[in-house]
């Protein structure tokens, strides 16, 4: 495993690892599972998502899954604002293993493993300054700023500023109807 497992060492009083989710007992191995988590460690959210859509494997929707139950995690529980998280570990562990036989030739059997894994994802708040090299690579590329407070702040703003300017149009009477037809008729 390459990722750091931060399950066992954050045991500090008052120090937190970040927001975890966890599915268990999924019916696949470990080692396929840890494919697909390694595309996506010390990744933000949002790219890591958008790389486990586009996966073709089926861990790649379990991982995603569980992704999507960290952020939520983070953003119920912790209040964190979920474009300014990155996915801080992710690991799969091997699960209990279900054994079964298939009849071979000459009365003997032959050995199955179903195998199961236990997939935890750990996200977290990106430091501030992993924050304003993201936010600076976004303005050099011209696009609009990721976090969506700075939008919602910045749209009620040049509303309110553009509030007075803006007259209500003014809605003029039908024409007389009685000369339409006179016009229509003589044209005729």
């Amino acid at each position: 495993m390459t990722g750091p497992k931060l399950n066992e060492a954050n045991r500090v009083a008052g120090s937190k690892s970040g927001s975890r989710a966890s599915a268990k007992y999924v019916r696949s191995s470990a080692s396929k599972a840890r494919v697909v988590l390694n595309l996506v460690r010390d990744k933000d959210v949002r790219t890591a998502d958008e790389i486990l859509q586009f996966t073709d494997r089926e861990m790649a929707r379990v991982v995603r899954k569980v992704l999507a139950s960290a952020v939520a995690n983070a953003t119920t529980n912790d209040n964190l604002d979920a474009d300014e998280l990155f996915v801080k570990a992710c690991f799969a562990d091997e699960g209990p293993t279900l054994k079964r036989f298939r009849p071979r030739a000459k009365g003997r059997a032959g050995k199955i493993f179903k195998r199961t894994c236990h997939i935890t994802v750990i996200v977290d708040r990106m430091s501030d300054e992993q924050l304003a090299v993201r936010e600076a690579k976004t303005m050099a590329k011209g696009a609009p700023t990721s976090n969506r407070r700075a939008r919602v702040a910045a749209s009620r703003k040049a509303t309110t500023a553009e509030a007075p300017a803006v007259e209500e149009p003014t809605v003029e009477a039908p024409a007389d109807e009685s000369t339409d037809s006179t016009t229509e008729e003589a044209g005729n």
